[in-house]
């Protein structure tokens, strides 16, 4: 998350920031230029190929286009495809291109181009993980300006995965080295790469662009690790824009402070959730009082007021009501610990202090990662606190990211904190990954797995057709919120800020995109 100030820095402090600035890329770097959009990034924007999983998506999201792009909502909309067909049974994509489309360096946009991108992934092993891409069966070039997927089985995914940056969007093939490396980074987007490097990467205009091409020549994406510095920069006047989670983000602390300055700060419901998730493998969890008490112990409204300074909101759903099919609103359940106390009594939970069953404490171990959750650790110990009054003992283990990613997937955790994908992956990306028994990503682990109970609600929902989705989801959900098998807490807001030159400023649709379309500069 990002926010921004206005007041402009004075005396030694502005000395000592406009130093700090100078290393290493230099204050040059952000020299006031009313023809060039200054953009903050964490870190450099790294490899920008395709098929390479290292650069930052937004990056490559101003470069490289899709064939539909997502839109609010989940709403999917032409991009360079300017309309499509689904075959009634789902096995047959086809799609009408638009004409006399070029990449920046010239190069045709047509059919076969297409095709010469799908061939990199669409069927591979490495892309199996999109649902298109497992069930991929030929790529057929029908005329020029056409092209059609065949499926061995219908994907209802199937869009939605399309619109995704990599390694789905499409790049020159003039651009690519015999072995099918990328030699330059050639899109059909508003954007053409000058300059890419550990300092920052600089965009000119794609003159070729198809579409509205952008009111000002350039972007320089500048690399600002420092977060301080990134806040100090906009303040001055030396950064345009800063926020983003996968740009540079900033925390709910920051934000608010920047907001109370006056700072054009904006932000929205964000697509994705919070949540609490539960090991089925212990004894203790198992029962779904234990789970039960445990959510009503926790107080979600003053953890995104007090703990995220009104920049969450509070939720009891899996999903936020912007994620197609995302099931009917649950009201937000509010803290009664008292009733936590009477499910444990229930469940044979008794005793002063930490409550014990059969000579066994209730004490359960809850997995902190700040590398791999940002904020868990501070979220952590409010739970640990909370649950503690209706005599639940929480024990947290600390651990960094490539433990995380180690311990998680085997089940070595009694809790841990989750984040749903996200836009444009869900509802179908975290149904599959945090609940499918079956599935195994290898890094991020199980928010919660049924196999008998639950899988068949997963597998229904992620083949139901578009009239039947609404239906088979929310069967999924309702025995979510029957069982009580996890704790959604909240849905962080998505905040960006920016400075003064910058008018017709809008947040994208997705957390994967650049907020550049549409912005004007004074």
């Amino acid at each position: 998350m990002e926010t921004t100030r206005r007041n402009l820095l004075v005396g030694s402090a502005t000395l000592g920031v406009l130093a700090s600035l100078a290393s290493p890329f230099g204050i040059q770097a952000f020299a006031a230029d009313g023809d060039t959009l200054r953009i903050a990034l964490n870190k450099p924007a790294g490899n920008l190929d395709l098929n390479k999983y290292i650069a930052v998506w937004a990056v490559q999201a101003m470069i490289f286009e899709p064939l539909v792009r997502y839109g609010e909502g989940g709403h999917i909309e032409p991009a360079l495809a300017e309309s499509w067909t689904v075959s009634e049974d789902g096995k047959l994509l086809t799609f009408k291109l638009r004409q006399d489309i070029k990449f920046s360096d010239g190069t045709p946009f047509d059919a076969d181009a297409a095709k010469w991108n799908f061939d990199r992934w669409i069927g591979k092993e490495d892309s199996s993980w999109l649902l298109i891409s497992a069930a991929h069966e030929k790529t057929e070039v029908v005329d020029q300006y056409t092209i059609s997927l065949h499926l061995k089985q219908a994907v209802p995914s199937a869009l939605p995965e399309l619109t995704t940056i990599r390694p789905v969007r499409f790049q020159s093939p003039n651009a690519t080295n015999p072995d099918g490396s990328m030699k330059d980074p050639v899109g059909t987007g508003p954007w053409a790469v000058t300059k890419n490097d550990a300092t920052g990467t600089e965009l000119v205009r794609n003159d070729l662009y198809w579409g509205q091409k952008p009111s000002f020549d350039k972007v320089s994406l500048v690399v600002m690790p420092n977060a301080r510095s990134r806040l100090e920069a906009l303040r001055a006047g030396l950064v345009d824009i800063i926020g983003g989670a996968f740009v540079a983000a900033i925390s709910p602390q920051e934000a608010s402070t920047l907001e109370s300055s006056g700072t054009a700060v904006i932000k929205e419901l964000g697509t994705d959730t919070m949540v609490l998730g539960f090991n089925p493998d212990r004894v203790i969890i198992q029962d779904p009082l234990v789970r039960q008490a445990i959510g009503l112990c926790l107080d979600k409204t003053a953890i995104c007021t007090k703990l995220l300074r009104g920049f969450a909101t509070p939720t009891s759903n899996l999903f936020p009501e912007v994620i197609p099919n995302s099931g009917k609103r649950v009201p937000v359940s509010g803290r009664d610990v008292a009733k936590a106390k009477e499910l444990l009594d229930q469940a044979g939970w008794k005793g002063e202090g930490v409550r014990q069953k059969d000579g066994r404490p209730l004490s359960l171990e809850l997995v902190i990662s700040e590398d791999a959750v940002a904020g868990s650790r501070a979220l952590g110990e409010v739970i640990q606190n909370q649950v503690k009054e209706a005599g639940i003992d929480i024990q947290l283990k600390l651990v960094d990211h490539v433990s995380r990613h180690d311990d998680i997937p085997q089940l070595k955790y009694d809790m841990a904190l989750f984040i749903s994908a996200g836009a444009p992956y869900d509802p179908h990306s975290s149904l599959t990954t945090y609940f499918l028994s079956t599935y195994r990503t290898g890094t991020d682990g199980k928010m919660f797995m049924d196999a008998k109970n639950l899988d068949p609600l997963v597998l229904a929902a992620l083949s139901a057709s578009a009239a039947d989705a609404p239906a088979a989801y929310q069967a999924f959900y309702d025995w979510l919120e029957d069982h009580h098998a996890i704790v959604p807490i909240y849905h962080a807001s998505r905040i960006w800020a920016h400075g003064e030159r910058v008018k017709n400023f809008h947040i994208p649709p997705t957390e994967y995109e650049m907020p550049h379309e549409g912005i004007s500069l004074s």
